[in-house]
């Protein structure tokens, strides 16, 4: 790797770097792929909800973003969604797995399905996104950058019916643990970032003003040091790091971006 002494904010570019973001109509996912194709990187863009995602797509300006409507539920999605990045610009550089799923409901009650359906979604999609996009880095010989998506859950349990979701996030922290041994002498890097309470569609109600949002709220925000729930937009930071070459060194991580809830 060349030395950027003489500019050290160059090496967290990704301008030119082919990236691959499942889930890219998600909270995560949608901030996460219009700041990188914003950033200059090459972004392909898979996702179920195809309505949303050509209009997610057509709002890039510029060439720099492919949209594929498809979620790797299979091993021939994960290939067709690795293979539209080589396609389109020429390799992968790097991957969010943003995808995922949680069904909330106490053990005693929820139907194995809905275990089922956790798990595929969060721990069988990454597993697959991973494979099929690690056997064109693996082939490429140029080594990249992995991000799979925990949560502070796959570390802390949750009282609330969480016996799903909890221990698949658990799950892909070891994921990426293994892969980042697997793949370390390729030199690719795979690594988790793990949110706390973040901003979305589903979790719109803990923002609110009502009696339920504010005791939730005050309940979480006892715990964060930082005092105040996440952004999707406080992703961002992470995620150019770890897809970035300032990062070549780290691997087999689990960053969790919580404001400091699991320092508690």
């Amino acid at each position: 790797m060349e030395s950027s002494s003489t500019d050290p904010l160059a090496r967290f570019s990704v301008a030119g770097k082919s990236i691959v973001v499942t889930g890219a109509t998600g909270a995560m996912g949608s901030v996460a792929a219009l700041a990188l194709a914003s950033a200059g990187a090459n972004v392909t863009m898979a996702a179920g909800n195809e309505s949303a995602l050509t209009e997610m797509h057509s709002s890039i300006a510029g060439d720099n973003a492919v949209m594929i409507a498809r979620r790797p539920q299979t091993p021939d999605d994960a290939a067709a969604i690795a293979a539209t990045a080589v396609d389109t610009f020429g390799g992968i550089d790097g991957v969010l797995v943003a995808s995922g799923m949680n069904k909330v409901g106490l053990i005693k009650d929820m139907p194995v399905e809905d275990f089922d359906a956790v798990m595929d979604a969060n721990v069988r999609g990454s597993w697959l996104m991973a494979q099929a996009a690690g056997r064109v880095m693996l082939e490429q010989d140029r080594g990249g950058s992995v991000i799979l998506v925990s949560s502070t859950r796959g570390k802390l349990g949750h009282p609330a019916g969480y016996s799903a979701y909890c221990p698949s996030k658990a799950a892909v922290d070891l994921l990426a643990k293994s892969l980042a041994a697997e793949w370390g002498g390729a030199q690719i890097r795979v690594n988790a970032i793990a949110p706390t309470v973040f901003r979305s569609e589903l979790t719109a109600w803990m923002y609110a003003d009502d009696e339920k949002g504010r005791t939730t709220r005050e309940a979480m925000l006892s715990r964060i040091p930082l005092k105040r729930l996440a952004e999707p937009d406080d992703f961002i930071g992470a995620l150019i790091y770890l897809l970035s070459d300032a990062s070549s060194f780290l691997t087999g991580q689990v960053l969790y971006l919580d404001g400091g809830y699991t320092a508690c």
